[in-house]
C-alpha cells in the first residue's frame, strides 16, 4: 500500500490490516510500528503480533532489556532458548533466542499493553573472517509460542528486505531511479514486482536475477520461457 506523500508507514498500516484476514496470522511489524493502537488492531482482527521494540515505547525497552541482562532466578526458570548456526559465503552466523514468560510485573508497569504474553531478545553473532560483530534486538508477543518458532518468524521478517527489497536494489536498480512524477513511480514499481515474479518462476537455484533478466534481453528463446511460464501458472 502506498503512503501519502506526507505522511509514512503508521497512518498506512492501520489502512493495510483492514484489507487482511489475520485468523490465525502472525503479524511482524519494525520498531516503528510498535503502537499500541496497531497491536489492538491485530488482537481485535483475531491476530497476534511479534513487535520490535526501540525506544519509542517510553520504559517498556528498557524494561524488557534489563529482564534479560539482570534476569532473577524466578525468571531464569521461565526462560525458554534457541539456536541456530549458518555457515556459507565465508560468514559464520549463530542466531539464539532468548523467550521469557515471567510477565506479570510487566503488565503491571505497562497494563496499556494488551494480550501481552511474552518478550523476547535475539542475540545474532556474525563472524566474517577475523571481523566479529553482535546485535541483541527484542521483542514483544502476544501470544504464547516456542523460542525456535519465534528465532524462524524473526529470522522470515528480515528475509523479506533480503529477498525482495535488496534484490529489487541490486537486479533492477530501485533505489538509484529517477521516476518520482505521478503516478509513475507506483506503476513502475508494479512492472518490476511483475518481471521479478516471472523471473522467480524459471529461475534455477544457482542462477542469480540479474543474470536472467540479461539472458532474456539477448535470447528471445528464454524471454518467451518467462512469460510461457507465467501464463500457464494462471
Amino acid at each position: 500500500m502506498k503512503t501519502d506523500q506526507k505522511s509514512n508507514e503508521i497512518t498506512a498500516i492501520p489502512e493495510l490490516l483492514e484489507w487482511l484476514d489475520l485468523r490465525g496470522a502472525m503479524v511482524t511489524i519494525e520498531a516503528m510500528g510498535c503502537q499500541q493502537t496497531l497491536a489492538e488492531k491485530i488482537i481485535h482482527q483475531s491476530g497476534d503480533y511479534l513487535l520490535a521494540l526501540k525506544g519509542n515505547q517510553n520504559s517498556l525497552p528498557e524494561d524488557v532489556e534489563l529482564h534479560f541482562v539482570q534476569p532473577t532466578t524466578s525468571s531464569l526458570a521461565k526462560m525458554s532458548t534457541a539456536e541456530t548456526l549458518d555457515k556459507g559465503h565465508g560468514r559464520i552466523e549463530i542466531r539464539r533466542c532468548r523467550l521469557s514468560t515471567d510477565l506479570e510485573w510487566l503488565r503491571h508497569r505497562h497494563p496499556e499493553w494488551k494480550n501481552l504474553n511474552s518478550i523476547v531478545a535475539i542475540e545474532s553473532e556474525r563472524q566474517v573472517g577475523d571481523t566479529i560483530s553482535q546485535e541483541t534486538r527484542y521483542f514483544i508477543r502476544s501470544s504464547l509460542t516456542t523460542a525456535p518458532e519465534l528465532l524462524a518468524a524473526v529470522r522470515l521478517h528480515w528475509g523479506i528486505e533480503n529477498q525482495l527489497h535488496w534484490v529489487l536494489d541490486m537486479s533492477f536498480g530501485e533505489d538509484q531511479s529517477r521516476i518520482r512524477k505521478g503516478n509513475a513511480p507506483t506503476n513502475i514499481g508494479i512492472i518490476r514486482h511483475a518481471a521479478l515474479n516471472m523471473i522467480k518462476s524459471i529461475k534455477k537455484k544457482r542462477a542469480s536475477i540479474k543474470g536472467m533478466r540479461k539472458v532474456a534481453g539477448w535470447d528471445n528463446a528464454t524471454l518467451t520461457n518467462i512469460l510461457a511460464q507465467t501464463f500457464l501458472m494462471r
